[in-house]
């Protein structure tokens, strides 16, 4: 899973020198080891909700599992969050709190994908409103840009802990920023619609966003006494936390509460409808024999299950309820499975579809994707010798046969000349690129606040290169943590080189809504006439519609629904 010379003025001139000059494996001291320092009588800070403590590391003050609303079992299954429970004294927070329960990962039994993703999948329970803070000061009077992190896993699975690359020490420490990120409810617990069994559970169906509303509410109201500006927060998040990032922006509740906004690889524009939140709700009663209408007694039933066996019944209901999609022909449109529901209040509309949410209309956005995302030899490395043969094989499969797969073919050989088979089919079905245009062109059509635009094509080095520009690579990137996050990246200069052009673009965005520094070429405002793109890569290079033929091509032939089909430059 970031300018000008005025906004470089913003930034302590202590504090730009010595971003130029550390790495981002973590700031040593003087003795080139770490320093740590965890006392009762350091880095306390006071909240709404009571005293907490944490640690310093280095010189960033670190605070893990502070509570941002109370506990979600029991009676308050399937319900909005409320406030934390107040506490008295000072209450520890140095150790990441407890992740939403979900459905057990199941790379871990792929090993090259368990040594690349580094997982850390905590430990899992309903008291999982939970965040974490990395600042360079406390209760010092400034009012840092506050960057507030939202992970990925769709709406399913994931936490604010799960990549090395989510550590936020570097990132806070590099561009003196506070930078936060959280856990909330996930699935059946943060998604399943109960509505029409009564008023009480009006808003469960979306209860899972309305914990990233309540986390940027404790912001709002906690985030100066960490040395940040509540009048300056920026939400962003990769893969499903770039989703929900889109939600939040099309949700009343969360107006105000952010102020700018980035979608990483996640420009997923449309939410389910209630019939289909309905029909998985119906298939999870059925898979715990609670069929039929929602009696106040199975109300209580079905609070008092397990987790562990209601988390299992969404898992098998979605199983049950998605489409049948033939092989090859499936598309991240296709999916129905457990995200939040348009129903008219919470959330009035598809976030971005058919245009983008007025509510948001003053807020600048980044929007943008990887060059290969879904890389197929992660897998299945015998794809790596793909032939043409097959690429025809697979396009006429999922495209249409003849001169419609043909002419696919050729126009992305042109664009991507030497490119071999298997990287030119995993280039033609990047529906991420193409939705992440989409997106971008929505907001542009607004003609308010500016929107900029990003293809990270950087290839990782790792297991001789196969993992090309894969899914999630830009993380580390972003947060300046290439060596914390070596497995992914390889370490090194190069990728070092790189995180600070990309991190310091994010910082300038998330200072002044501008991400353009000394250390890239000037990066246009998107438009649909130009397509203004910054290409992340060994060399960073600002280009007009890249991929113009590309995204045409594709329009003719796609038929997966109007998110696709009209992607492409004017």
């Amino acid at each position: 899973m970031a300018g000008s010379a005025a906004a470089l003025c913003l930034i302590p001139r202590a504090a730009v020198e010595r971003a130029e000059v550390i790495t981002n494996a973590n700031a040593p001291s003087v003795d080139g080891a770490p320093s740590v320092l965890a006392s009762d009588r350091n880095a306390i800070v006071e909240t709404t909700a009571g005293k907490i403590r944490g640690f310093t590391r280095s010189g960033t003050y670190t605070f893990k599992g502070v509570p941002y609303a109370a506990p979600t079992g029991g009676s308050a299954r399937f319900m909005p969050p409320s406030k934390p429970v107040p506490w008295t004294g000072v209450r520890s927070s140095m150790a990441y709190g407890f992740v939403c329960p979900q459905e057990p990962r199941r790379g871990w039994a792929r090993d090259e994908l368990a040594w690349l993703f580094d997982w850390n999948d905590g430990r899992s329970g309903e008291d999982c409103l939970r965040l974490n803070i990395w600042t360079p000061g406390l209760n010092d009077g400034r009012k840092r840009p506050v960057m507030v992190w939202l992970h990925g896993g769709g709406y399913t699975a994931g936490s604010s802990q799960e990549q090395p690359g989510y550590n936020g020490e570097n990132l806070s420490r590099r561009g003196d920023v506070v930078l936060i990120s959280l856990n909330h409810r996930l699935g059946v617990l943060g998604f399943l619609n109960l509505a029409e069994f009564g008023e009480k559970y009006a808003a469960s169906a979306n209860v899972g966003m309305l914990d990233v509303v309540a986390a940027l509410e404790w912001v709002r109201d906690n985030v100066a006494n960490f040395g940040g500006d509540p009048g300056n927060v920026t939400i962003f998040g990769q893969s499903g936390g770039g989703g929900k990032v889109g939600v939040i922006m099309a949700m009343p509740a969360a107006k105000g509460l952010f102020h700018k906004a980035v979608v990483q690889s996640g420009s997923l524009m449309r939410q389910l409808t209630p019939d289909q939140s309905t029909r998985l709700t119906a298939a999870v009663l059925a898979e715990l024999q609670l069929n039929g209408s929602l009696s106040s007694t199975q109300s209580d039933q079905l609070v008092e299950l397990t987790v562990e066996r209601l988390v299992a019944a969404g898992v098998t209901a979605v199983k049950k309820v998605a489409p049948k999609i033939p092989p090859g022909k499936a598309s991240i449109l296709d999916w129905i499975g457990w995200q939040p529901t348009v129903d008219g209040k919470i959330l009035p509309a598809h976030s971005f579809d058919p245009v983008a949410p007025a509510i948001s209309a003053e807020v600048p956005m980044m929007i943008g994707s990887c060059l290969n995302e879904f890389t197929m030899s992660i897998l299945n490395p015998k794809l790596e010798s793909l032939t043409d043969e097959d690429l025809q094989t697979r396009v006429a499969a999922k495209y249409g046969a003849g001169e419609n797969s043909a002419h696919i073919i050729e126009v992305f050989r042109r664009g991507h000349p030497g490119a071999t088979p298997v990287v030119l089919w995993e280039l033609i079905t990047n529906d991420f690129r193409r939705l992440a245009v989409t997106q971008a062109q929505r907001k542009a059509a607004q003609k308010a606040a500016p929107v900029y635009l990003y293809s990270f094509a950087w290839q990782s080095p790792v297991l001789d290169g196969r993992f090309r520009s894969f899914h999630c690579l830009e993380i580390p990137f972003v947060f300046y943590n290439t060596d914390v996050h070596a497995s992914m990246t390889g370490g090194g200069a190069d990728a070092r080189e790189l995180s600070a052009k990309v991190s310091d673009a994010w910082i300038r965005f998330a200072r002044s809504g501008d991400p353009n520094h000394s250390g890239i070429p000037k990066w246009l405002r998107f438009d649909a006439n130009h397509g203004a793109t910054m290409i992340f890569d060994k060399v960073c290079e600002a280009r007009n519609a890249p991929d113009r033929e590309e995204l045409r091509v594709m329009a003719e032939v796609n038929s997966k629904g109007e998110s696709l089909n009209e992607v492409q430059y004017s």
